[in-house]
């Protein structure tokens, strides 16, 4: 029964919604007699004529009485054509003409409809198109199929533009069919109660559909109980839709509960709105005006117990009552069906499966009240006061998306003053002016801007003005008591021929809606106001609320949280990890490989990996390698886990959760070269994989909860460990050593790196039972190695060949990014072509780049300008991006370039043709060089795979050193790989993948470390000899050398350069800690000595010393600021180079009184980034480093001496846990200078272990340091009684 339940419900969520109607249930294809032709004359009106002769019962499509159509007395955007169809009927296309023989025709119009020729609804054809194209001439016809088709009873048709040499003509048709529908009416006290024939034994597809419209903004459409409190409720909260599926809670739940479904907005607008409920079970597709979100209520039952009543309009209770502590429904309802069957037929017919509570009617009454929509901040209405009275009274609704705009302006009496009514960040302020007083403010209200009508009630009597909002008071003291109201009140705006200054406000103009206009408690009719019995206006809409909510459907993408004004909308992006206009484009990386390439050194980092896709960007570690950048993933589950011990078959089963979702880990693996997890497994008293007949023992599963048994790099299903694939293992009849039955502990390194089945989700063993039995297991990280779409590449070597993909979909949002490389001066990247529309970028000329696209509104283009070339062989980061609020494209780390798109155009990007990269459709302009790292829309292209089988393209690109040598920094070299480049660190003093890392020691009292010059090691690209041996003298004219140095020691030697013919180099520190530089190039000669009294440099900071000598030239630099240079007066060439010493030197051949104190004594403190010429001789602390390296007592490789960290401190690797956990509620902003994050989110277990470790760790060093100062100071006392013998000797 659960499958056969599953499998109807993989049915349901496939079928498209169908609404169950009467016109749905006859012949719903034929709906396109035309209407207006068969209508009489009557049946047309207009807002004016020019003559009896165009009058608009001659306005029928291609009749050519009268005049020719239908022209308005004066051409302006107020006048309007009316047909009326004599019932509501459904309309599905409309088509217009010019007047027949004239210049009088339409360009552009507006189209309006109403049930009952009040309170009309603007029809729109696309999200944010409102408008129609007209005609061109007056004879030829424009028709319009209208998608969706709507009900209506009453059309108009409203001029926005005619041709400029004549006016406006119009001949009409409305195209359609008859509508039936039966209609029910809920006074907001009654409700219908359906009890179904009987309640069915198994879950079964339930259907309701029903249209409804109200001018109320909360009300109960539907409600059903259950068993437990279960139920279901459909109702109207603050003008939304809120479908509640859910059980413990008899009420309502609240709209954005976790168990409801939101839809619409602004329901409240006596406007026909359509519902379509289909539901199995706890699964639901919910559909409300052709806009369909499928849903899924949570808990642990797939099913509902539901009673078999469903009440309509409100709740009603066992005994038949009518629930009043809800909301019930006041308005409409009609074509109410509950599985095909007619809820209101059955009421009009008093059938008993329908109990009818309180009024309900059979008839939908006509609404009275007349919006007005003010279009702009400069539309008004001028309204007369009740002048004479010694009272002034004011009330209206209004409702807006604007934080601010004034809503109305008034003088009082005998110009006893004045006052402005206006919103100010959603407030409601009234401004009193009166003479001689400052200006004074009240305050009432807050939010008004939501959209929803709000009331404001503004009286004033003798010596007090009141103003009210949504029944809330605030008084306000008349500084002179009031003798009369106003003569003219003005809502909205000011006309220009106003009283004056004092009408005009800083907030600007209102735009949204007024009804309700009471002014002396004499209500207005707007109609008098459009007919010009009564007051003024302008740029109005009067009889219709044309207010639209902009934020439904969401444009914005990735959880940006979405508001808007009346004209437009804005997506507030922060904490989503994506940016621009909709919350589009990712702010992080991809990959990190694409961190590495951006020259960021190993840590923690964001990475998107399906970039501008749904996926949300999530925190790993990236380990950057000389060789690779590898993305490390770790899981939450134990360190080390223990099995053995339980009875015979136990498995223990140990579940591996992930920093990243299911879907973020596929992304990682699939964008990764290779992935790999390694399983540390120690196993005692033969700990079997597997029983003899081949039952396996022990089986883990990834990422999709497939189970596998194969472990290792072996094939799946091999069941074979890593050493029975190699050979290797203890006992060669086993595939893994744990198999074996030996008393004794056995391992194996198991590495998995079958990519599509990692990550490692769950991992179980089976205990054998037997004594002694154990084993002990340890699963690492997920390791993923690589981008293949970041190298991905390919050569386009003629301009007439492209690759050509399937059409780019990227209708409402498209985002295009790409690396490319070229020497020629033009040349298209990418295009693809609709119909009309197109989307196109191009190297227009050597230093632009332009992104051009056209959607309906006209061609737009978008240009970068680069003071530089682009065709400089190197390669240059395109990022172009076109939403609904505009397009924007940024080439490198140029100035973002954008264009803002038309307020109600198009927005749908239509295309059709085939994607073409490298050239165009038409052969032409096509582009030479090198296009790398597509993606659309955070999909990558292979260009490779196409490029493989495409003349004229070859896959990959050659020469990347070009673009990311300046990566390998500190003498590093930039070496080319077939997918990027790799830094050669050999001739620098830094390690790493840049070449960045400084290499460092620590230097104990007494120890040093000695560089043997050999062969093939040359020290400096200008020595005058290139070559050395240990046989040969070098003579050197110039050499460079580099070092960083820690120390509180005085005097020191920091390096010492001898000679065969004891010449020599000693940088040392003297007794006061100042540096000291002796050159001594000539042995008969006394060694030039150079004092640098900067500073005293044994203080325990770290200092940087640079040396360049050019022959005689000596020039030194310290710190990178300080700067000297000096002339040496003892010769210009280094003769017979021998040896580089860090560190104490024993018996420096022919060195002074000051060097051989300072050898005798050394170095004790950190040394770093020590070079002379292309020597390092720190390497060789390094596994691999130079044989021709001596190291004497105790030299310890450290982190960076700038660190201060101790001998031995690695780089700390903190945990890739996600900030504000699995759910976080947002992503800290990307740093500009590409610094890894170190501030991670630790649960607190983690923090109170990390705090006691540290304290553990001072209480160590102290103890530590306290017993080495001891050491020193006694060794300290030794030496230099020692050098005093020596100098007396």
């Amino acid at each position: 029964m659960a499958s056969a339940a599953r499998a109807f419900l993989q049915v349901l969520l496939l079928l498209p919604p169908q609404t169950w109607s009467p016109a749905a249930a006859g012949n719903p294809r034929d709906c396109d007699a035309p209407l207006g032709s068969t209508l009489p004359p009557s049946s047309f009106s207009s807002s004016s004529v020019l003559s009896s002769s165009h009058g608009p019962g001659f306005a029928r499509l291609n009749r050519r009485d009268g005049a020719g159509g239908w022209t308005p007395l004066v051409s302006n955007k107020y006048q309007w054509l009316q047909i009326d169809l004599g019932e509501r009927m459904e309309v599905t296309a409309v088509a217009t003409q010019g007047g027949y023989g004239s210049s009088d025709w339409v360009t552009s119009y507006l189209l309006m409809f109403s049930d009952s020729g009040r309170n009309w609804k603007q029809y729109r054809q696309e999200e944010s198109i409102w408008g129609f194209s007209g005609n061109t001439n007056a004879d030829s016809v424009v028709h319009y199929r209208l998608q969706p088709p709507f009900e209506a009873r009453f059309l108009r048709f409203l001029p926005s533009a005619w041709n400029p040499k004549g006016r406006i003509g119009m001949r009409i048709e409305v195209y359609g069919c008859a509508y039936r529908s039966q209609v029910a009416y809920f006074d907001g006290r009654s409700a219908l109660l359906y009890r179904l024939d009987k309640k069915p034994l198994r879950p079964i597809r339930e259907i309701i559909s029903l249209k409804f419209k109200t001018m109320q903004n909360n009300g109960i459409l539907l409600h059903r109980e259950g068993q437990h409190g279960n139920h279901v409720s459909l109702q109207l909260i603050k003008g939304k839709l809120v479908f509640a599926l859910h059980s413990g809670n008899v009420n309502p739940l609240p709209a954005g509960a976790p168990e409801t479904l939101t839809l619409g907005s602004l329901l409240d607008d006596q406007h026909w709105h359509s519902v379509l409920i289909e539901r199995l079970s706890t699964h639901v597709n919910f559909t409300l005006d052709k806009h369909t979100r499928q849903f899924r209520a949570k808990g642990e039952s797939g099913s509902l117990d539901l009673n078999s009543e469903i009440s309509f309009g409100g709740i009603l209770t066992s005994t038949g009552s009518l629930a009043i502590s809800h909301k019930t429904f006041h308005g409409c309802v009609e074509n109410l069906y509950y599985n095909g069957v007619d809820i209101i037929e059955l009421a009009k017919k008093h059938k008993p499966q329908v109990f009818i509570m309180g009024n309900v009617s059979f008839s939908c009454p006509q609404p009275q009240t007349v919006p007005v929509t003010f279009l702009s901040p400069w539309s008004y209405l001028a309204l007369p006061g009740n002048s004479g009275e010694d009272k002034m009274s004011v009330t209206f609704q209004f409702r807006t998306w604007n934080q601010a705009g004034r809503l109305l302006f008034g003088e009082l009496w005998h110009g006893s003053g004045s006052f402005v009514l206006f919103l100010e960040d959603g407030k409601l302020k009234l401004s009193l002016l009166q003479p001689g007083q400052p200006l004074r403010n009240v305050t009432a209200g807050a939010g008004l801007n939501d959209g929803q009508w709000h009331s404001v009630s503004l009286s004033a009597k003798w010596s007090h003005l009141s103003v009210a909002v949504n029944g809330d008071t605030v008084l306000q003291p008349l500084v002179t008591g009031l003798t009369g109201s106003s003569n003219t009140y003005y809502f909205g705006g000011c006309p220009d021929n106003s009283t004056g200054s004092e009408c005009e406000s800083p907030v600007g103009g209102f735009q949204g809606c007024l009804r309700l206009i009471s002014i002396g408690g004499t209500a207005v009719d707007p109609i008098s106001v459009q007919q010009g019995a009564l007051g003024s206006f302008s740029d109005l809409q009067i009889d219709a609320c044309s207010i639209t909510d902009r934020c439904l459907p969401s444009f914005c993408e990735h959880g940006g949280a979405c508001s808007q004004s009346w004209d437009t909308f804005s997506c507030n992006c922060e904490g989503t990890g994506y940016t621009g206009g909709t919350c589009h484009s990712p702010l992080y990386e991809q990959s990190c490989e694409a961190h590495k390439h951006r020259g960021r050194p190993s840590g923690l980092y964001y990475v998107d990996a399906d970039g501008s896709g749904p996926l949300e960007p999530f925190l790993v570690y990236c380990n950057m390698t000389a060789d690779a950048a590898w993305t490390v993933v770790r899981h939450g589950g134990p360190d080390q886990v223990t099995v053995g011990g339980g009875p015979r078959g136990h498995a223990g089963s140990v579940t591996f959760a992930y920093a990243a979702s299911v879907g973020q880990l596929r992304a990682a693996v699939a964008l990764a070269e290779r992935c790999e997890q390694q399983l540390a497994l120690r196993c005692g008293s033969g700990r079997r994989s597997a029983l003899r007949d081949g039952t396996p023992l022990s089986w883990w599963a990834g990422r999709t909860n497939e189970t596998h048994t194969y472990w290792g790099g072996s094939l799946p299903d091999a069941q074979k460990c890593t050493c029975g694939l190699q050979g290797n293992c203890i006992d060669s009849q086993y595939y893994c050593s744990c198999d074996t039955d030996q008393d004794q502990w056995t391992s194996d390194i198991i590495v998995l790196a079958h990519k599509e089945h990692l990550p490692v989700t769950q991992l179980a063993m089976t205990d054998r039972g037997q004594p002694h039995s154990e084993a002990v297991y340890t699963l690492g990280p997920l390791l993923c190695q690589g981008d293949k779409s970041f190298w991905n590449s390919a050569s386009f070597n003629t301009e007439t060949s492209y690759l050509h993909f399937p059409t780019f979909h990227g209708e409402l949002t498209a985002d295009v990014r790409f690396f490319f490389k070229t020497t020629v001066p033009s040349g298209v990247f990418m295009e693809n072509l609709g119909i009309t529309d197109f989307i196109r970028i191009e190297l227009q000329t050597p230093t632009e780049v332009t992104f051009s696209f056209d959607v309906g509104n006209g061609p737009c283009e978008v240009t970068v300008q680069s003071p530089t070339p682009f065709n400089d062989n190197r390669w240059h980061h395109v990022r172009a991006e076109r939403n609904v609020k505009g397009a924007s494209l940024q080439v490198d780390q140029l100035p973002q370039k954008t264009q803002a798109a038309p307020m109600d155009g198009h927005v749908r990007l239509q295309l059709n043709s085939q994607l073409f990269i490298g050239g165009t459709a038409s052969r032409q302009r096509g582009f030479l060089g090198c296009i790398r790292s597509l993606q659309l829309n955070g999909v990558a292209l292979d260009l490779e795979d196409r490029a493989t089988v495409t003349p004229g393209v070859e896959p990959g690109c050659a020469g990347h050193c070009g673009s990311y040598g300046h990566l390998c920094r500190n003498g590093g070299r930039c070496r080319e790989r077939p997918r990027g480049v790799a830094c050669d660190c050999a001739p620098s003093a830094y390690e790493g993948p840049f070449c960045a890392h400084e290499i460092s020691a620590y230097f104990e009292t007494g120890s040093s470390v000695t560089y043997n010059f050999q062969d093939h090691h040359p020290l400096s690209g200008n020595a005058s000899s290139l070559a050395s041996s240990f046989h040969r003298e070098v003579t050197l004219s110039r050499e460079t050398i580099t070092l960083s140095f820690r120390t509180t020691w005085a005097p020191s030697l920091l390096l010492y350069v001898s000679s065969l013919y004891e010449e020599y180099l000693s940088v040392i520190l003297a007794n006061n800690g100042s540096l000291q530089v002796r050159y001594k190039l000539d042995r008969h000669q006394d060694p030039d000595v150079f004092n640098f009294d900067f500073k005293n440099m044994a203080d325990g900071h770290l200092h940087q010393l640079k040396i360049d000598r050019e022959e005689a030239v000596v020039f030194v630099e310290v710190n990178q600021s300080a700067q000297r240079q000096v002339i040496l007066s003892s010769g210009t060439e280094f003769n017979a180079i021998h040896s580089l010493t860090l560190g104490k030197v024993l018996e420096p051949p022919g060195a002074d009184p000051d060097t051989r104190r300072a050898a005798a004594r050394g170095f004790t403190g950190c040394l770093s980034a020590v070079r002379f010429g292309r020597a390092a001789p720190l390497k060789a602390l390094r596994p691999g480093g130079p044989a021709r390296v001596t190291v004497r007592g105790h030299v310890a490789a450290g982190a960076r001496c700038a660190a201060g960290a101790q001998p031995g401190d690695g780089a700390r690797e903190l945990a890739p846990r996600r900030a504000g956990g699995a759910g976080g509620a947002g992503h800290p902003e990307p740093n500009e200078g590409g610094e890894p994050l170190v501030n991670a989110d630790r649960s607190d277990s983690g923090v109170i272990g990390g705090v006691i470790a540290v304290v553990i760790f001072i209480l160590l060093c102290i103890s530590a340091i306290a017993i080495r100062i001891y050491q020193q100071r006694k060794l300290r006392k030794e030496n230099e009684s020692k050098v005093s013998q020596d100098e007396e000797c």
